[in-house]
């Protein structure tokens, strides 16, 4: 007779393997990147001392959705992702999971993240969620087999983290807030873009429609990214012009930005895919710094 610790020591792995894909489901770096910013946003909105309580409310709230959300996007597009390379070994094109269970998933965690924010942190911060929610889902998501203004589209719910962290913190929309979302804003189009350069020849063969898909020559995607990182240089400093930080951060900001420009000019001189991985590598550094050096400032 089978006893019951060897059926359940059976089924361990089976479960563990479940949990797992149901983990990488939720992008769990992307997850990372997005409470990192409002986590930043929070505590730069916050004054002294830091109301810890709400901030792992607005952590937990944030990550349920943004958990979610990840999840219906790879539900909505897992026939597309079956034709590319670099995400055809995702879970659901790589049938590790079904597109039931995963519908199931991203709508319970995106519904438990805004229940959760709405009742524990401010109504005003599930609603720059649900923010996110339908304009990633509903309108960035399938614009980008439309029209290559989807990356724009798609910046505008990607800039909206820190400003969840702002409105956590001080329950109201301020400029401040706003200038935190231009920063991210200007800064996701170089980095999208550069992501779209290097895999254009895939995104083409599954149906999207982005700029470096569009024009394969690179011109108007390089012009674009030239333009969006000048304009990050110049918006990056605002945040010492608004009084959320200090000279430090200011000159710190400026020399980072310079760099990143630097790094969108090459790619346009070269326009090489060597150039477009040293842009994105680039701006996955430039962000975290900015907001460290922000918060730090503050902090001294």
């Amino acid at each position: 007779m089978i006893s019951i610790t060897e059926t359940l020591g059976a089924d361990l792995p089976q479960m563990s393997r479940r949990v797992s894909t149901l983990v990488e489901l939720t992008k769990p770096r992307l997850v990372s990147m997005i409470l990192i910013t409002t986590s930043a946003g929070f505590y730069i909105a916050s004054s002294q001392p830091l109301n810890w309580l709400q901030l792992i409310h607005t952590i937990i709230g944030t990550g349920l959705s943004a958990a979610g959300v990840l999840a219906l996007n790879q539900y909505l597009e897992r026939d597309l992702d079956a034709q590319m390379v670099r995400t055809c070994h995702r879970p659901l094109p790589d049938q590790r999971l079904q597109p039931t269970t995963a519908l199931f998933f991203g709508v319970l965690l995106t519904v438990s993240g805004l229940l959760y924010m709405a009742f524990s942190v401010n109504a005003l911060g599930a609603l720059v969620i649900s923010a996110i929610v339908v304009t990633y889902l509903f309108v960035y998501t399938p614009l980008k087999q439309k029209t290559s203004l989807c990356t724009v589209a798609g910046a505008f719910p990607g800039a909206l983290p820190p400003v969840i962290g702002w409105v956590a913190a001080r329950g109201t929309l301020n400029i401040e807030a706003w200038v935190l979302f231009a920063i991210l804003f200007l800064w996701q189009l170089p980095h999208s873009l550069s992501i779209a350069f290097i895999y254009r020849d895939e995104y083409a063969q599954a149906g999207f429609r982005l700029l470096p898909v569009i024009h394969p020559d690179g011109k108007s995607t390089n012009r674009q990214i030239v333009i969006n990182c000048f304009g990050l240089l110049v918006v990056a400093l605002l945040p010492t012009l608004v009084g959320i930080a200090g000279i430090v951060y200011f000159f710190a900001a400026l020399t980072l930005s310079v760099i990143f420009l630097g790094f969108g000019i090459n790619l346009s001189i070269s326009r090489s895919t060597v150039a477009a991985k040293r842009l994105l590598y680039a701006s996955l550094i430039y962000l975290p710094l900015v907001f460290l050096v922000m918060a730090l400032d503050r902090l001294a």
